[in-house]
């Protein structure tokens, strides 16, 4: 029997011939990204309990291989699937969203959640409490993981809470000399061996005597609602290679296998949205730097669109605002799995794009979803701005937006009611799926996209992009959509037929080191961007022999870190090189 099929026949046993997947069709849906990336594995395995991922681990690592880990698969930089076939040993992706599970300690006050932990299953089991996530929708992706946002340092709209961050988690490493040991920093007593702590973890056999609360160690980001305040900073608020924010399995980006982490909860609390429109891009910097200097409290979030991001987003965001509208975003995660299976049995015909061009051929057909206030000020404005504040801050930001629009010409804003508050954050969130339909409804038309997330300085006045005019002959659309408080945008191009859209980031790339902004801010490097050497330093710590998620960020993909398979050199971004030097 061959090593490899050695191996196949050991996970077989670890989680069951049905959750170890070889065949292209079967994996296709965990091994191609969501937005990026795509690439061949030895197989997809899918283990069911704790004990069972940690067997798979030792199995796989024993074996020599790579091991990617991959929860929901909803990133947007093609972090979590391999990344073409360049690599010295085969890939075993290790999905993890059978291993479900939300525990609540401290009297709602913390959770910890096991890997395959949904935002919206954790979202719908806080509810009762009246308390939160650091995440909720608008702020992060359908689906997405809860340690998937802690491994990438995910931000978000929500202003108070800053980047998904924790010090206390339990995860397994691959030594320096090859043995996987596994870490629990936790705050939780468990026992002593691998086997007794995962079960008793999963089954939740500790009581509130295990539990140290009092261990130093943060359950959230600590700083950040300070931090945001600083307007007049040189430095962006937040971004991912923040030496600050990486710790252990914050920022670690599938450098450790991670069985659980340990979360602070937020009081949910009854708000007010606001809705603004402008043409004068100066407007909404007063009401930035306003907001969070001189309220008592901070906004609980504050989202901008521009028009053209209106616009994509209303025509083919459409179907996922109305799936959620309607069912609620449970149904999301099996409605987006369903596409992929369908799109993957039509790609063996050479037909790409088929549930894309039917679903918008259908919600072409049907009226407008958005409040007729906001398609008035859609049409009278360029710049939207939509603020959420909690009940106690709306009359002091209502009096302030009444006297700071009371003369202008150039901008207004009304008060929401309950309905038009969350269809406009509903709007917002089905804006930054809407540039990738838009490409697979034209293929053909376009090329494809180019996607940025940015974190300007706090002090950056001049936000508005304004593209050369070599870039800007190349450009179909330019989506601006962000977290405005934050000062973190999202930038999607559109780019037309033939445009090399690697070439255009590069450019993309020399605009924003001129302009001293940070990127990525937080959907993290994937095989998009390079890392910086913070963010290298962290993940060579964290993974010394490169067996887990090799390359990311332009990193070597060889065994100990080691260049191989002739990979061009990575085009390092000006930012970089200064740094190293």
């Amino acid at each position: 029997m061959s090593s490899r099929d050695a191996l196949l026949e050991q996970l077989r046993a670890a989680v069951g011939g049905a959750h170890v997947l070889t065949d292209d069709q079967a994996t296709r849906r965990f091994r191609k990204g969501h937005r990026t990336g795509e690439g061949p594995v030895l197989a997809v395995v899918r283990p069911g309990s704790l004990l069972e991922l940690w067997r798979v681990l030792q199995a796989t690592v024993a074996a020599g291989r790579i091991v990617i880990m991959q929860a929901a698969n909803t990133g947007l930089t093609g972090g979590s699937t391999p990344d073409g076939s360049g690599y010295d040993r085969e890939i075993v992706l290790v999905n993890t969203l059978r291993i479900t599970g939300v525990q609540v300690i401290a009297g709602g006050e913390q959770v910890v959640c096991l890997p395959g932990a949904t935002l919206d299953q954790l979202e719908r089991q806080l509810a009762p409490l009246g308390r939160e996530p650091h995440s909720v929708i608008g702020s992060s992706c359908i689906g997405a993981s809860v340690l998937g946002g802690i491994c990438n340092n995910s931000g978000g709209a929500l202003v108070r809470r800053g980047p998904a961050y924790t010090e206390l988690a339990l995860y397994a490493r691959v030594a320096d000399d090859g043995r996987v040991e596994l870490v629990n920093h936790l705050g939780i007593a468990l026992g002593d061996t691998p086997e007794e702590i995962l079960t008793r973890l999963e089954r939740g056999e500790y009581g509130e005597a295990d539990i140290v609360h009092d261990s130093g160690r943060a359950a959230s980001d600590p700083r950040y609602a300070e931090h945001v305040r600083a307007v007049d900073a040189d430095t962006p608020a937040r971004f991912n290679a923040d030496p600050s924010r990486l710790f252990e399995a914050s920022g670690s980006a599938g450098k450790l296998c991670l069985f659980a982490v340990r979360l602070d909860t937020f009081p949910k609390e009854a708000s007010t949205v606001f809705y603004l429109g402008t043409n004068e891009p100066d407007e909404l910097t007063a009401v930035r730097r306003h907001l969070l200097t001189a309220l008592p409290r901070l906004p609980i979030a504050g989202e901008y669109i521009h028009r053209t991001a209106f616009d994509i987003g209303e025509r083919y965001g459409k179907d996922t605002f109305l799936l959620i509208d309607r069912f609620g975003t449970a149904r999301v995660p099996k409605a987006f799995a369903l596409k992929s299976r369908i799109d993957g049995f039509f790609e063996r015909f050479g037909c790409r794009g088929v549930t894309d061009r039917v679903v918008q051929a259908i919600t072409d057909r049907l009226p407008s979803h958005l409040p007729a206030r906001m398609r008035a000020w859609r049409d009278r404005y360029e710049h939207h701005l939509l603020i959420r504040v909690s009940n106690d801050q709306a009359e002091a930001t209502r009096e302030y937006l009444q006297r700071q629009f009371e003369a202008s010409t150039t901008g207004a804003w009304f008060e929401c009611d309950a309905e038009e508050g969350r269809k406009a954050f509903l709007h917002r969130f089905a804006i930054a799926g809407a540039a990738i339909r838009y490409r697979e409804a034209h293929r053909g038309q376009v090329g494809d996209i180019v996607a940025l997330d940015v974190a300007l300085r706090r002090n950056d006045r001049a936000w508005v992009e304004q593209l050369p005019d070599e870039i800007e002959r190349d450009v179909v659309h330019k989506l601006y959509y962000g977290h405005f408080f934050c000062h973190v945008f999202h930038q999607d191009y559109i780019v037309k037929p033939g445009v090399d859209p690697v070439a255009m980031e590069h450019r993309m790339w020399e605009l924003l080191d001129a302009r001293r902004a940070e990127y990525p801010a937080e959907h993290n490097v994937g095989h998009l961007y390079v890392a910086k050497p913070a963010l290298v330093d962290h993940y060579r710590r964290l993974d010394p022999t490169n067996t887990f998620n090799p390359g990311i960020g332009h990193t070597p993909r060889g065994r100990g870190w080691q260049e191989c398979c002739d990979r061009p050199a990575p085009v390092w971004p000006k930012a970089y090189s200064e740094a190293v030097e």
